[in-house]
């Protein structure tokens, strides 16, 4: 896989796994809007009069003070939806608990959907993540437990439903298709999140705080008819694919192994330096994103004096330049393996490059920029944008060493960049609650250290080549742990 690649044929956009590839879109936007939903409705959810100041609440959950501001008040929806007090300590509690609830399922829920199919499993974690969306302003009104419980399975669900997609594509994606089929399906977390962070306002104002549950939770529901209906695990099972690209697929991919009972090689993995380069770059990754995605809102309100309306379509406008890079990024790095231009290796780590370079320089220089507007908001755009370059680096990079476990794998990858963005959070909240303005240039620094850390090791221990004990085996070795045995 690290040789240039032989053949060439140019992708069929009308083609199933393009179909598979813009529905898997769907079911990554519907996710992002119904995790996201609940940071845009507190606003109005809880009565502006009990929030804390800034510097108190940013140290008290990763969320707490990203929606914090006394400018806003309910009094300016004439909705009649229900008011909590809750206090911005219960409200870190409840922003948090999604994070817990994915990190609980993300790495069983990979390696269950290599024995059970992907399609099970993401479909039954968007429709659980779907009905608990609906659910969560009756929650509400029971209290402030029964909405933590929800938050939680709810993020058990959507840890299903993450890491199961690199099963699928480790199926259906021709190596000379991956970047691109992998950042149409994963582009759609960013453009939930743009969507999301424009429209949230705007529907708690018109219709009130419930109908954001109640739409994009409805929004799911359809997309799991969607999935149900035209997702297949494997190219050879579905009804509608067409001989010729079927024969393209099949022909392309290594040999899939006959059974999806398999031993996981646990020692070799542990021991596998490439494997690290990835979790690092994992880590890495999510921590800068994380502080961006989280305390964006607050960076904007607070150091530009935008009001909160405005704010929220500020801080929409780097999500679009993400979900933009991500689908550009993927063409881009096919196109440049599929004329032979690079190899996987190289493309892999300069995409990995870029990804983790460009929004470290953009960081470390929005200090020195704060008294520009307009170039703070351009820099505060490109951080995510160019980060997500990543996605054509090391984010696939599972699927090139070892794609009969690639979601277990990428289970494990989101599980260090979950850790990533809970200690990131937690850093962040602590820095900004010292002295604003110092600490923010402290939490850049920081992260483009974390950043340039991250990529040092990938560029030093990352590879491209299917890795031995990633290799079909005829007898399980004495070193694999089996699970769920019959």
């Amino acid at each position: 896989m690290d040789g240039k690649p032989a053949t060439r044929r140019g992708p069929d956009f009308c083609s199933l796994r393009y179909g598979l590839a813009l529905i898997m879109h769907f079911s990554n936007f519907t996710m992002i809007t119904q995790r996201v939903s609940l940071s845009i409705a507190i606003i109005a959810m809880v009565n502006s009069t009990q929030q804390h100041g800034l510097s108190n609440a940013s140290t008290e959950g990763p969320f707490a003070g990203a929606f914090n501001n006394s400018s806003i008040s309910i009094k300016e929806s004439d909705t009649k939806a229900t008011v909590y007090q809750w206090s911005p300590e219960t409200q870190g509690i409840i922003f948090s608990s999604i994070n817990y609830g994915i990190i609980l399922t993300l790495i069983p829920s990979g390696y269950l959907a290599g024995i059970f199919g992907a399609k099970q499993m993401l479909g039954a974690g968007l429709l659980i993540s779907s009905l608990l969306t609906l659910f969560t302003p009756l929650a509400a009104d029971f209290g402030v437990i029964l909405v933590i419980v929800v938050r939680t399975v709810q993020g058990m669900a959507q840890g299903m439903a993450w890491t199961g997609q690199f099963t699928i594509w480790a199926k259906w994606a021709p190596p000379l298709e991956r970047s691109k089929l992998t950042t149409i399906a994963g582009s759609g977390s960013a453009f939930g999140s743009f969507i999301i962070l424009c429209v949230g306002g705007l529907i708690s104002q018109v219709l009130g705080w419930p109908f954001i549950f109640y739409i994009f939770g409805s929004t799911g529901c359809i997309c799991c008819l969607l999935w149900f209906t035209v997702i297949y695990d494997d190219p050879m099972q579905h009804p509608c694919i067409s001989d010729r690209e079927k024969e393209h697929i099949m022909s392309s991919l290594p040999q899939q192994p006959s059974s999806p009972r398999r031993a996981v090689p646990i020692k070799a993995m542990v021991t596998c330096l490439p494997l690290w380069a990835i979790f690092t770059g994992f880590f890495s990754h999510f921590w800068l994103c994380t502080i961006i995605l989280t305390y964006l809102p607050t960076y904007i309100s607070t150091l530009l004096h935008v009001n909160v309306r405005d704010s929220g379509v500020l801080s929409s406008l780097p999500f679009i330049a993400a979900a933009s890079c991500t689908i550009l990024g993927g063409q881009l790095a096919d196109f440049l393996l599929s004329r032979n231009l690079l190899r996987l290796i190289t493309v892999r780590k300069l995409f990995s490059s870029l990804g983790l370079l460009l929004p470290s320089v953009c960081a470390v220089a929005l200090p020195f920029v704060a008294s520009s507007y307009v170039i703070t908001i351009i820099l505060l755009i490109l951080i995510p944008g160019t980060s997500n370059l990543c996605d054509s680096g090391f984010i696939i990079n599972t699927l090139d060493i070892a794609p009969r476990y690639a979601s277990f794998l990428m289970g494990i990858s989101r599980g260090f960049g979950l850790i990533a963005g809970i200690v990131s959070s937690t850093a962040t909240g602590f820095l900004i609650s010292q002295d604003f303005e110092s600490g923010w240039r402290n939490v850049f620094f920081l992260s483009a250290a974390v950043n340039m850390f991250g990529l040092v090791f990938y560029l030093t221990l990352g590879q491209t080549e299917i890795q031995d004990w990633a290799k079909e085996r005829t007898s399980p070795t004495s070193e694999d742990i089996k699970l769920f045995q019959t």
